[in-house]
């Protein structure tokens, strides 16, 4: 399979970009190009690079999002935190793509009986952990007690 080249004018079209610019991307490196001749020759894979887009193996563009999420959850012990923290880290874990694995943090503020959980990943992945926290938080399950002592 032959791969499509473009020239800096190209790329500086496709990208909202003036001319210069693209030529800085590459003198920096931060776009690959092939020198034929006086004229800069872009692969299609480096721009895709640049961009971080993905070509399936048809050769068209798959876009990948990614999400970013953060959850404050007001009124929560160090024991409720780490139980939670525990849960949303499992099911990060398990049964999502190896290849686009959920990256999760999690702080507890022990003074502000505070806990946040970072979420990031795709954008199914991270809806679906979202739905988890959402069952959890609002269940009276016990996971959660909820009932923190004031100073």
């Amino acid at each position: 399979m032959k791969e499509d080249m473009y020239s800096v004018e190209q790329v500086a079209d496709q990208l909202g970009l003036h001319v210069r610019t693209v030529r800085g991307y590459i003198r920096s490196g931060r776009l690959r190009a092939v020198r034929i001749g006086k004229q800069y020759r872009i692969a299609a894979s480096d721009l895709d690079a640049l961009t971080g887009q993905t070509r399936d193996t048809t050769g068209t563009l798959t876009g990948a999002a990614e999400v970013s999420s953060i959850v404050q959850i007001d009124g929560v012990d160090r024991a409720a935190a780490d139980r939670l923290g525990t849960l949303v880290l499992a099911s990060a874990n398990t049964g999502h793509d190896p290849a686009n694995p959920l990256r999760v943090q999690t702080v507890h503020d022990e003074e502000r009986h505070r806990m946040k959980i970072i979420i990031l990943g795709d954008p199914a992945s991270t809806a679906e952990l979202l739905h988890l926290l959402d069952a959890v938080l609002n269940a009276d399950n016990g996971l959660l007690d909820r009932e923190v002592p004031h100073a």
